[in-house]
């Protein structure tokens, strides 16, 4: 811009000395052809020359102000194109900070994500094999239910758990001995009454079986009536081998190692469940032989206790024998006490004898002529008063 400022400045000086020299060549020539005028053209270019050196200055003054602007319009530019750069400059840094955090945040994010659905992938194959490893055990389960001797010794089982878990072991045998032959899946003893009850792990499941799988009413009710046949044997059985009058108590216990088969029975079949309390043959599952046994446990707490009654009253008995004879004792100390207290107290009396006595032998004066004997024997009377 300063250049500019100079050429422009060069350009007008140069039209106005062109122009001083048109001048000062018209005034030549008129001079020559007006000689007579020569001072008045003088004095007229003197005025010219005047007026252009004023516009000169004038002009010089303009240029000088023109580059004040110039110079302070490029140091303004100069600032605002720094400031900008500055503005530019940080609203990039601002920009890149965000976009690096919104980046950072983003990986962060999808790496967590990543990671949960890593976690769940996981989870989802656990619960995969889970539900393998459940679908085998579920056919094992099913093949063992469906073959007798294995659902029996499947149920017997469960009955040990049970019963071992809950009750102590003087109080259940397993595969016990009966007096008519018959062997118990597990005794448990009571005392008497009500006496000891039998539970039995065999139960018929192959009518159960029929009837869930029954495709047809007809079906279904051959399935049901069976059903009900085998369960009222199965109770018959029971009442017959294992109420035993004066061995066993008044009613069994028919385990069902099936909260299904209950839940049905009870739902379905409550004329079934009816004639079974008729036979006092109880239909329990795993839940209620477990509030079963915990009642047993109570009965058999209870007749512990009244048999430790009767030594237990003995006992008190026995406690207040000794109460009475320390009574005793203690009256006699009291006696002994007594009479130590008032041997003391004469112990006492005695020993201010002998002190009044020091007393007055310290205080003795003898008279004149007497001597120490008579004295003593002249006051003896008055220190055996004492």
């Amino acid at each position: 811009m300063d250049q500019t400022t100079v050429i422009i400045g060069l350009g007008v000086l140069l039209v106005l000395g062109l122009g001083m020299g048109a001048m000062i060549m018209l005034v030549r020539g008129m001079g020559s052809r007006m000689g007579q005028n020569t001072e008045a053209l003088n004095i007229r270019l003197e005025e010219s020359r005047n007026t252009a050196n004023n516009q000169m200055q004038h002009m010089m003054q303009i240029t000088a102000s023109l580059e004040g602007r110039l110079t302070q319009m490029s140091e303004q530019s100069a600032k605002d194109t720094a400031e900008m750069n500055r503005t530019l400059a940080e609203r990039l840094d601002k920009v890149s900070q965000r976009m690096g955090d919104s980046l950072e945040k983003g990986s962060k994010t999808t790496t967590d994500a990543l990671g949960d659905l890593k976690a769940k992938l996981a989870v989802i194959d656990q619960a995969q094999k889970n539900i393998t490893e459940l679908s085998s055990q579920m056919m094992s389960l099913q093949d063992i239910l469906d073959n007798k001797q294995a659902r029996g010794a499947f149920g017997e089982i469960q009955l040990n758990d049970l019963v071992s878990q809950i009750l102590p072991p003087s109080a259940y045998e397993f595969q016990a001995q009966m007096s008519n032959g018959r062997r118990a899946d597990c005794l448990i003893k009571l005392p008497n009454p009500p006496g000891s009850i039998v539970v039995d792990a065999k139960f018929p499941l192959e009518s159960y079986h029929l009837l869930r799988n029954a495709k047809d009413d007809g079906e279904k009710r051959t399935a049901i009536s069976r059903f009900k046949a085998d369960i009222l044997k199965h109770v018959k059985d029971i009442s017959e081998k294992y109420i035993i009058n004066g061995e066993t108590a008044e009613s069994a216990l028919m385990f069902l190692p099936s909260e299904a088969v209950y839940a049905e029975l009870h739902a379905n079949f409550s004329d079934v469940v009816t004639k079974s309390y008729r036979a006092k043959v109880w239909i329990v599952s795993p839940t209620t032989l477990m509030a079963t046994l915990n009642t047993v446990r109570a009965v058999l707490k209870d007749a512990r206790m009244r048999e430790q009654a009767g030594v237990i009253q003995k006992e008190v008995t026995t406690l207040l024998q000794d109460v009475v004879r320390l009574d005793g004792r203690v009256e006699k100390l009291r006696i002994h006490f007594n009479q130590a207290d008032k041997d003391i107290a004469l112990i006492e009396t005695s020993s201010r004898k002998v002190m009044s006595r020091g007393e007055k032998i310290e205080n003795l004066q003898l008279e004149e002529g007497e001597t120490a004997e008579a004295a003593l024997e002249g006051g003896q009377g008055t220190l055996s008063g004492a």
